[in-house]
């Protein structure tokens, strides 16, 4: 069934797959939901923009997407509250985080109104599948890739807007180890690690495998320059609590601006926790998980919103981490996901109803 919008061409499924799924025993971003949308970029203009069922694409093994590696992606989360209604977590952020990807990458940058038209149609069309209940979600994955044929070095002139939705549950669900980088860098100055580009995640396969190998689950990015100043872990931003003052990296051309990154800062600000935006290198942390001021570490994300580290590797050594009392990785997660789920005030106005 066909039904036109102002914008949008809507292709239905005619039976949901949703009875199929076990929602108890979900593989993070490995099911996906009844219908995705797609938006071609070709002649200089956005066109085509369609919602229709989930399915395989057809492209040319010459896409450029595969040779040059001109892809840009996005990580977004619904969430459904006690009475079925659906919220996205600042969805303004993530529109204006693919555009600049986009930017960077030299890809043409998506429309606004039709980015949150998908949104709106896609969610109404699959609300089911946002399940409620503390740590369920439907994970939304926007992104775009270029497929013009042909293998020439220069950037395309076609290219595909993709929404995929995948229903969650929490992505790590234990406290995670992990060692300083010393020889691999995630990202260099002047470089693209800024932008969520498919490639930047691709380039930390290896090393992440090579720390899993030694018993870790992810590594902590150093500078390319010297490794000695702490960046992010994982594909997370990271945050170190030394005594009671909360510190993570600024942001650059080679750190994200995390969306969780940023609401944690906000809500420190706002329950008095001090605060310290600037560049901690390995000595510091080091020093300071010796004498006993390190308290914490963890990781921010939209996946894992907060993952704390109960440990840290470097230089053959491991520091263990005991989680305090008043943990700051626990109070951060529980007061983000209460403005998420609609179980507390948003005094900051981040929850964005679907109607």
């Amino acid at each position: 069934m066909n039904t036109s919008t102002e914008q949008i061409t809507v292709k239905k499924v005619t039976t949901s797959r949703l009875p199929e799924v076990d929602f108890d025993n979900l593989v993070f971003g490995s099911t996906f939901s009844d219908h995705m949308f797609m938006c071609d970029f070709k002649d200089g203009a956005w066109q085509d923009a369609t919602i229709l069922p989930y399915g395989n694409l057809s492209i040319s093994p010459a896409a450029k997407v595969f040779h040059y590696g001109q892809a840009v992606f996005e990580g977004m989360k619904a969430f459904k509250d006690e009475d079925g209604n659906v919220f996205l977590f600042r969805p303004e952020e993530n529109f204006e985080r693919i555009n600049k990807s986009s930017k960077r990458m030299a890809i043409p940058e998506f429309p606004k109104a039709l980015f949150f038209e998908a949104l709106h149609k896609l969610l109404a069309l699959d609300k089911d599948w946002v399940k409620g209940g503390l740590g369920n979600s439907l994970y939304i994955r926007p992104f775009a890739m270029a497929t013009q044929v042909g293998v020439a070095a220069a950037p395309a002139n076609e290219y595909k807007f993709m929404i995929l939705m995948s229903p969650v549950k929490a992505y790590y669900t234990g406290d995670v180890k992990v060692t300083i980088a010393q020889k691999y860098s995630r990202s260099a100055n002047g470089g693209v690690g800024a932008a969520k580009a498919a490639g930047n995640y691709g380039a930390q396969f290896y090393p992440t495998n090579l720390a899993r190998e030694k018993g870790f689950q992810q590594v902590i990015w150093t500078d390319a320059d010297e490794h000695k100043y702490l960046e992010e872990a994982g594909t997370m931003n990271v945050f170190f609590r030394i005594n009671d003052t909360l510190i993570t990296a600024p942001t650059s051309d080679r750190i994200l601006d995390g969306v969780t990154r940023k609401s944690v800062l906000a809500i420190a600000e706002r329950d008095g926790i001090e605060t310290d935006v600037r560049r901690l290198t390995v000595g510091e942390l080091v020093a300071a998980a010796k004498d006993g001021s390190l308290k914490e570490i963890f990781g921010s994300g939209t996946a894992a919103v907060i993952s704390p580290v109960s440990a840290f590797g470097y230089n053959d050594e491991i520091f263990e981490l005991e989680k305090p009392q008043d943990s700051y990785s626990e109070r951060f997660k529980k007061e983000l996901m209460d403005i998420q789920y609609n179980r507390a005030q948003d005094p900051f106005g981040w929850r964005y109803p679907i109607a």
